[in-house]
């Protein structure tokens, strides 16, 4: 078996990612968890995707909001699934993720930045959802590894009551919030009830096939009053 080769490091916060590559796979780990992100391994990304849209098909010109990049399947799919009219805002909070996929992965999900529909920030996304009230049709979560499993410890802002409440008003009424996570959390579906979402929950696996390791997707809609 080839040997992975390291392509490139990036330094956020007190944090380090580095991205490798082994033949035509690509993978982004972090030091303290270890592999963050696999090409390979995506259908749960996909899938974020298109419970997202099928949830808010039939809308005219909708606004869509992926909050991390990753490879870029999960934008890709948003694209797939979505008309020429759509808009869809992408908050990736590290630049270099960027960069790779410009400069490295794009060819893998289709390179989806080039779609004239896609508008890059290199922001937040708690900071995008906070600034932009009653904006979006759907939005999709997949920072990290969801609500109880950080790689960085700010990030689980984002999951708490605070940062769902930021979710719930930046969507349109009838809007739709999906969540990845590496794992099931039962707290977690409480706080999106409480918040206000009607709340349901899917188990995808990681390969299209039926193999690999499940992880928990979240369909959170607003009500639409």
């Amino acid at each position: 078996m080839l040997p992975y080769t390291l392509l490139d490091t990036a330094s956020w916060s007190d944090t380090t990612l580095r991205l490798y590559q082994r033949g035509d796979e690509f993978s982004i780990r972090v030091d303290k968890a270890g592999e963050l992100m696999n090409s390979r391994a995506h259908h749960s990304e996909d899938v974020l995707a298109e419970l997202a849209c099928e949830q808010i098909a039939g809308r005219e010109n909708p606004h869509l909001l992926v909050g991390g990049l990753g490879i870029g399947f999960t934008l890709a799919a948003v694209l797939s699934h979505t008309g020429s009219g759509a808009r869809v805002t992408v908050s990736e909070l590290i630049p270099a993720v960027v960069r790779w996929n410009r400069d490295y992965m794009g060819h893998l999900a289709g390179f989806p930045l080039d779609d004239g529909r896609v508008h890059v920030l290199e922001q937040d996304v708690g900071r995008v959802m906070q600034e932009h009230g009653n904006s979006f049709d759907a939005i999709m979560l997949d920072v990290d590894n969801g609500p109880s499993s950080f790689t960085h410890d700010d990030n689980g802002a984002l999951y708490s009551l605070c940062g769902l409440k930021q979710a719930y008003t930046a969507l349109k009424p009838g809007g739709v919030l999906t969540v990845w996570s590496a794992t099931a959390d039962p707290a977690f579906t409480q706080r999106m009830e409480k918040t206000g979402f009607s709340v349901s929950q899917q188990r995808v696996g990681s390969y299209k096939a039926k193999r690999g390791n499940r992880h928990t997707i979240w369909i959170g809609v607003r009500p639409d009053n």
